[in-house]
């Protein structure tokens, strides 16, 4: 068992955060740390453009850290090559125990209200919550997630609405959602969101085993660990459709799942899609524009996009 991990920061300038920021959480599959932003932020919300942002990422402190750093080289690299103006300083490694790093960051993790009902909340924080609030208790560990990205406030945001019917979902004539596909499930937060909002079916999945095993642990502390399993299955081989597919992903990757992810709707359910930076929503939309989904409109939060679309019956 890894002990220890490598905290690598990049010193970007603000223009750049956002891109880099998406390529460290896919390069390596877990939250980042923006300044003294609380985890998963990649927000540049009050940095002016000259201003210069410490962006964190985290590995396993193992034999395959000189290769991840070694990419992250050469795509500073790449980004310097499109923008002359942008300069970057070589990553610096810090090597951290694990325990210290979820110390640090837990500091800045405090209960915040989602949407209209859903209140995310540390499993370490007191929270009173009122009357209809929905609380989802969440520890990320390792894994992405703890609901401050847009990304997921906007996952969230579309789940309540299509099990409320409310929002652009009032007036939709659909079945109620009855099971839903958690792809890239991380801590597990939408997928323990989806059941809090009435789904009585959860089916998780993620390539990371430590995001699973985080996953399955906060399904345990909200209780729902028998309505959500989670598992490190591939998508291609998840059998069976499901009312509600959600991936918070990145705007590539959702494009290659395309056709995967759309077979996983069932007839009348609706397929949301985050992770998408607003440049990249084009890419995403032209993705999906061949497969006879009916698309509502986008919502945005930031420099992000969700993209949700309904399968006809």
């Amino acid at each position: 068992m890894i002990e220890s991990c490598a905290e690598v920061t990049c010193r970007a300038p603000a223009a750049a955060v956002d891109l880099l920021s998406s390529y460290l959480v896919e390069l390596s599959g877990a939250g980042v740390c923006t300044e003294n932003r609380e985890v998963d932020t990649f927000s540049v919300e009050g940095l002016d453009d000259g201003a210069e942002a410490a962006i964190k990422s985290y590995f396993p402190d193992d034999d395959a850290l000189p290769a991840q750093l070694q990419r992250i080289t050469s795509y500073l690299a790449e980004l310097t090559l499109l923008n002359p103006d942008w300069n970057f300083a070589p990553p610096v490694v810090t090597l951290v125990r694990q325990e210290e790093w979820a110390h640090t960051w837990k500091e800045h993790f405090k209960p915040f209200r989602v949407g209209e009902r859903l209140v995310v909340k540390p499993t370490w924080e007191e929270y009173a919550g009122g009357e209809g609030d929905l609380i989802l208790e969440i520890d990320p560990g390792m894994a992405f997630g703890t609901g401050s990205h847009e990304t997921t406030k906007l996952c969230l945001e579309a789940l309540e609405g299509i099990c409320g019917r409310s929002g652009e979902f009032a007036g939709v004539s659909y079945p109620p959602p009855v099971a839903c596909l958690d792809v890239g499930t991380g801590s597990g937060i939408l997928g323990i969101g989806a059941i809090k909002l009435g789904i009585p079916s959860v089916v998780g999945v993620d390539i990371d085993p430590e995001a699973v095993k985080v996953a399955a642990e906060n399904a345990g502390v909200n209780g729902v660990e028998k309505e959500m399993t989670v598992s490190t299955t591939p998508l291609e081989v998840v059998e069976g459709t499901f009312s509600v597919v959600v991936a918070n992903i990145l705007a590539e990757e959702l494009v290659r799942m395309a056709s995967t992810l759309v077979e996983r709707v069932a007839p009348g359910g609706f397929l949301i899609l985050s992770g998408i930076l607003v440049v990249k929503e084009q890419l995403v939309l032209e993705g999906f524009a061949h497969f006879g989904l009916v698309p509502l409109p986008p919502a945005r939060e930031g420099e992000w996009s969700c993209l949700v679309y309904r399968r006809t019956a």
